[in-house]
């Protein structure tokens, strides 16, 4: 949806960690002098701890610890040598037990991630393809760059769609020995499961079907001798089937360790898996500490820990039913969810929790959507009944509190997460303060007309003559990417006057309209037969057909806080009623600090859009003085590229085209948007160039070669322009014929001709809009950096096009 690109995602990811430390719910650092599993200690404060990912509490235990220490005096800290040439003395009494185990040869791995990064690029093979879970361990799709690099396919579905896989599977099967899908056994998150029982049928179904589990959430609290959920779901791994479990988390010890009976999988990685090739091996300390923790494991005793734990689990989901808090996944696992849905409400309910005495995790972006942000907290065995019942208790009275105090309410949280909502009393549909008044239409033929052009004069296609021209050619489209549901927006203070304006479309937008043109096209192919493939539909500030200044507010109002407060609430019916995928704020400069605390806090990213260009100055008299005012530069451009081929074309403008006129010049617009990637919308039909053609404030700059007849069918560019209201002269959409770009230089002519008419119709400024910014340059235009907010329900979207551009450019 957003200009993606990977300093786009980092940027945002920084961003969302340095709000959630200020708010002083991340960066945190224990001041205990030892551990006991149940408190922490944190700004001088005692914590139940909730955050563990320790679920046993083995890390704690005295057989565990022991192990280690006697592993440190007896070998030292470390045995810095590659397991690939000798693995020191307990390695293989580890080995051995964990064999033993599983009912499997294992390699032991120093972490999951570097397991992943070894295990994946040596089983998955050139001539197979990838399949990711949305929601699969960062680690695991990380690892899968690789497999990108050699060209293999690597695609993505929505969390746990079995029917986006089948299709997907279906699809790659043709083209691929192996399709490899990649998931979790257990989500960090929420806490939910990968659908095993459907993963078997498709299994059964596809032989080319190959699973990878990241089960490390769901190792030692469940299954046989604590292999973990997924080995539990199997009883007997087919050979289709590689698990990576953990030997750190509720293991107790360090490591990691694939799990596989194709005897093909384990041999290729024993004995080449890149870093477990290259890699330090695992200290002595962490075997022992493994080799204690698997006796463990082997033995009963793992039963009854799991009961002690399942008992917890069970209870806390007792407590959590008596409240209606709204949890995310009901299950057995000892993760729990509590969604806030604005990023604003967890900071406000986890510290809130904090200074009750509770530590738990926040889960933010990018684990999870950016709207979708919630409370993370997990039950161990160090955590009593009353330790339980005391947090649920904090958080049944403390989360209706930070609700309200970020203008939120229960059932729009329920709303974010898919949830039943509550048969609660309305709230107060918008909380209006007494001095300002909100006014919402759906038609422009609503506005107050004069109020509005004092407003918006000059900008763009949005004075009020272009909001009709708007609504003419979008209001009532049958087809679905034009198809635009107008809201417009003012607020008025108590002397009525218009203290905020602003216009929202709400249409299908491509997932990939400002993605890079590589990603654009890889995606334009399969729009042949899907036209809508990875398209969203999105509610955004003013409209795709226009650019610039959508929102005015008076910066220097004493209610300002109030008016921004008042218009996401605003912002936030409006989500309810049309249920848009994306929310877009647009177009920002980047010295613009709009609503910057608000947009972070209500779960809006920033994303760059193209520059966007305007002429300010069309104050020269003659075309000499036009030049002086241009760089040196842009004048040698302009005698190069432009005034050589000046005598070659003939202009001619027109305010209504001819049928066969109309015909050319829609053929020459369809030219340029075919092969424009850097902004990929869906292709304007004809019906909106015939409304253009009727309405008074367009009209049109045509170009023919020099010489010839001025018929239709010698057109080789044309202008659509936007004349509004007599200050800004707006070239919206051009036509070009590439077949005659070479000796005529069509576009810069178009762009220069451009200049001409404005400057001759005594237009002060000229909005030429975004893209081609070098080009516009030439002609004295100044280019902006532009960036909007988005907010998405699903991360889908962003991370999809993360995927096909990594693939795009690897290849």
């Amino acid at each position: 949806m957003a200009k993606i690109r990977h300093n786009n995602y980092i940027d945002t990811v920084v961003e969302i960690s340095r709000n959630a430390s200020e708010k002083g719910v991340v960066d945190l650092y224990t001041e205990d002098d030892h551990f006991t599993g149940r408190h922490i200690k944190v700004n001088g404060q005692e914590l139940c701890h909730f955050g563990t990912t320790g679920y046993l509490g083995l890390e704690q235990d005295i057989r565990i610890k022991k192990a280690a220490i006697d592993a440190i005096m007896r070998y030292g800290t470390q045995f810095p040598l590659s397991k690939t040439f000798i693995s020191h003395s307990a390695y293989s009494e580890l080995e051995e037990k964990l064999a033993k185990m599983y009912g499997y040869p294992v390699v032991v791995t120093k972490n999951s991630t570097l397991g992943h990064l070894g295990t994946i690029p040596t089983v998955v093979r050139d001539e197979d393809a990838i399949i990711l879970d949305q929601q699969v361990h960062w680690s695991v799709q990380n690892s899968c760059q690789i497999a990108r690099t050699r060209g293999i396919p690597v695609e993505m579905i929505k969390h746990n769609n079995m029917e986006m896989l089948e299709a997907k599977i279906k699809d790659l099967s043709s083209r691929a020995d192996k399709v490899w899908y990649f998931a979790d056994g257990v989500y960090s998150m929420y806490g939910d499961e990968a659908p095993i029982g459907r993963l078997k049928e498709l299994s059964a179904k596809y032989p080319q079907l190959h699973l990878y589990y990241d089960d490390v959430h769901g190792m030692s609290w469940v299954g046989k001798n604590g292999t973990g959920y997924v080995i539990s779901q199997y009883g007997e791994l087919p050979q289709n089937v590689i698990v990576f479990t953990t030997l750190s988390k509720t293991f107790g010890a360090s490591g990691a360790t694939m799990v596989t009976a194709n005897k093909d999988f384990y041999t290729r990685v024993k004995r080449f898996g890149g870093p477990l090739t290259f890699s330090a091996q695992l200290e002595p300390s962490s075997v022992a500490a493994a080799i204690a923790s698997a006796d463990i494991h082997l033995s009963d005793e793992i039963y009854d820990m799991q009961k002690q734990l399942a008992e917890k689990v069970a209870f806390c989901n007792e407590c959590l039913a008596k409240t209606d808090l709204p949890l995310i996944e009901e299950n057995n696992c000892p993760v729990f969810y509590i969604g806030t849905g604005a990023p604003a409400v967890g900071y406000n309910f986890v510290k809130k929790l904090m200074d009750a005495g509770f530590y738990v995790n926040m889960g933010v972006f990018p684990a999870v959507a950016v709207k979708r942000t919630g409370v993370r907290f997990t039950v161990s065995r160090h955590n009593e009944k009353e330790d339980i019942k005391a947090l649920v208790d904090a958080m049944a009275r403390l989360y209706p509190i930070a609700l309200a105090e970020e203008s939120t309410t229960k059932n729009q949280v329920r709303k974010i997460f898919g949830l039943p909502l509550l048969k609660e009393t309305p709230p107060d549909p918008l909380a209006i303060p007494d001095s300002l008044r909100i006014e919402v239409y759906e038609r422009p033929d609503e506005l107050p007309a004069g109020e509005w052009d004092e407003i918006f004069k000059g900008r763009n296609v949005f004075d009020y003559a272009g909001l009709q021209f708007l609504e003419k050619a979008f209001g009532d489209s049958e087809v679905p990417e034009h198809q635009w549901d107008f809201r417009f927006v003012l607020i008025r203070d108590m002397t009525d006057k218009i203290v905020l304006a602003t216009f929202l479309t709400k249409t299908l937008w491509k997932d990939d309209m400002l993605a890079p043109a590589s990603v654009s096209m890889a995606l334009e192919k399969k729009r042949i037969t899907d036209p809508h493939h990875h398209s969203s539909q999105v509610l955004a500030m003013g409209s795709l057909f226009t650019e610039g200044d959508h929102l005015y507010l008076d910066q220097e109002h004493p209610d300002k806080e109030a008016i921004l407060d008042l218009f996401f609430q605003t912002l936030t019916r409006m989500d309810e009623e049309l249920q848009p995928d994306v929310i877009a704020l647009r177009d920002f400069t980047f010295a613009d600090d709009f609503l910057k605390a608000h947009c972070d806090g209500q779960g809006f990213v920033k994303a760059a859009l193209p520059d966007s260009c305007v002429m300010e100055d069309l104050s020269w008299s003659t075309q000499d003085e036009y030049l002086e005012g241009l760089s040196s530069k842009s004048r040698k451009h302009f005698r190069q590229d432009i005034e050589k081929y000046a005598d070659r074309v003939q202009v001619e403008i027109s305010d209504v085209l001819s049928a066969p006129e109309l015909e050319k010049a829609y053929a020459l617009y369809r030219n340029v948007w075919d092969k424009n990637f850097d902004m990929n919308t869906f292709a304007y039909p004809k019906s909106i160039f015939e409304v253009m053609n009727t309405d008074p404030n367009w009209e049109f700059i045509k170009m023919f070669p020099a010489g010839t007849e001025k018929r239709p069918g010698q057109m080789i560019g044309v202008m659509f322009s936007y004349k509004n209201t007599g200050t800004t002269y707006v070239p919206s959409l051009i036509g070009l014929d590439y077949d005659y770009s070479e000796e005529f230089s069509v576009y810069r002519q178009m762009l220069f001709q451009t200049v001409l008419r404005a400057h001759a119709l005594g237009f002060k400024r000229i909005d030429f809009g975004f893209s081609a910014s070098f080009e516009k340059r030439k002609v004295g235009a100044e280019s902006i950096q532009k960036i909007a907010y988005i907010q998405a329900k699903d991360n889908f979207a962003m991370e999809m096009m993360e995927v096909v551009q990594n693939e795009t450019t690897a290849s």
